[in-house]
């Protein structure tokens, strides 16, 4: 029996390698004698950096840089490959769970730490750049970015901007004079792992889709739009990029935008991206099983989340595959309709979040260990 255990994480409470290791724990009370394989994933959001460390057996590094509203953040990135490669994730460094609720401000929030993070590993031979989009505080179209990087971004009487996406209204220019040279002179390669394909502005852009979980009010959007606006058109002035329009450029605030139009980057579909680094077809060939899953599986979880990604792959692969959920919402039927086996619900029922979010490794053990009962059982009852 061989089996490839391919979650993705259980946000708020369980990283996907924590995951993987819970899933296993439970299919070895049953298969103790089996073979598997365990490859964390992620779709390019948060979990992606523990993911491709623990996939690729890589090393963390962490650095005090700047949080999103200025105040210093402990926030940690990978380096794989012997460090040519460094895997960075927005929500380390400028991420929303990093601001108390109340404090939550858009306008001037920076995305400058996820900059200070890059500009470190490229300082320690980086010469290939994984960012993941998604998670983000920000809505500041990643100008905190690249001034963390050296870029300088200046108003009409050619001073420095204070951070946050409202001063953008004042950009005149963006000096990419300071730009890290590695950048500066071509030798990295930057790839930006995104899980949606919203523009920069407009209705299904940055500010109005995701702004208010940012906590953007109704009647701060067309203001905050109206800045990112302003600095689409000094982004595409410095560069000769117009990037606003792309599908993908107004992830995490707009970042997509700033990595398409001054880094030369690659926007690819995160899930996608990681699947690659990891290898997961390949390491789906031959397996009898595979078992994925994330904190909850709904509608959404067909649109470009890792479940959807596994069930795919394991489907070209002609290799059956069950998910679990830590809940399932409204849509979670679609991922069998889409080839999987089964969808599972790890919660037993109500409880306080905090109760659940505990015990939530237990009972994703406890879901896998029935997973494995029913197809032993199953098994037997077929040879028989």
């Amino acid at each position: 029996m061989r089996v490839v255990i391919a979650p993705d994480s259980f946000k708020e409470s369980l990283s996907a390698p924590e995951v993987a290791a819970a899933v296993r724990r439970g299919l070895v009370a049953v298969w103790p004698d089996a073979d598997y394989d365990e490859v964390p994933l992620a779709d390019g959001g948060e979990g992606t950096v523990d993911a491709l460390v623990a996939a690729l057996g890589g090393e963390l590094v962490t650095r005090r840089v700047t949080g999103p509203l200025g105040d210093p953040v402990d926030a940690a990135y990978g380096r794989v490959d012997g460090g040519r490669t460094a895997v960075v994730e927005v929500a380390a460094a400028s991420g929303l769970h990093l601001v108390a609720e109340a404090r939550r401000d858009p306008g001037r929030a920076t995305s400058r730490g996820t900059g200070e993070l890059v500009a470190h590993a490229l300082d320690h031979g980086a010469e290939r750049l994984v960012l993941g989009l998604g998670g983000s505080a920000t809505n500041d179209g990643g100008a905190g970015l690249l001034v963390g990087l050296g870029a300088r971004v200046l108003d009409a009487d050619g001073r420095d901007l204070p951070p946050g996406g409202a001063a953008l209204s004042s950009a005149t220019r963006l000096d990419l004079d300071g730009l890290h040279p590695a950048l500066r002179a071509g030798q990295v390669r930057v790839e930006v792992a995104c899980d949606v394909d919203n523009p920069l502005l407009g209705p299904s852009g940055a500010t109005a889709v995701f702004g208010p979980q940012k906590g953007v009010a109704a009647g701060e959007v067309a203001a905050l739009d109206a800045a990112l606006a302003q600095w689409g058109d000094v982004l595409a002035a410095a560069t000769g990029r117009d990037e606003r329009h792309t599908p993908g450029a107004g992830a995490a605030g707009g970042i997509g935008t700033a990595a398409l139009a001054a880094l030369d980057a690659r926007l690819r579909v995160g899930f996608e991206l990681v699947a690659d680094a990891v290898g997961l077809a390949g390491r789906l060939g031959g397996a009898d099983l595979a078992v994925t899953g994330e904190g909850r599986v709904d509608a959404q979880t067909g649109r470009g989340k890792a479940p959807a990604g596994v069930v795919a792959a394991a489907a070209a692969a002609g290799v059956p595959v069950v998910v679990l959920g830590g809940s399932l919402g409204p849509g979670a039927d679609e991922v069998v309709d889409a080839g999987a086996v089964a969808v599972l619900p790890t919660v037993p029922g109500p409880a306080a979040l905090p109760e659940l979010l505990a015990g939530a490794a237990a009972e994703v053990e406890r879901t896998a260990r029935q997973v494995a009962a029913l197809w032993e059982a199953g098994r037997r009852s077929a040879t028989t």
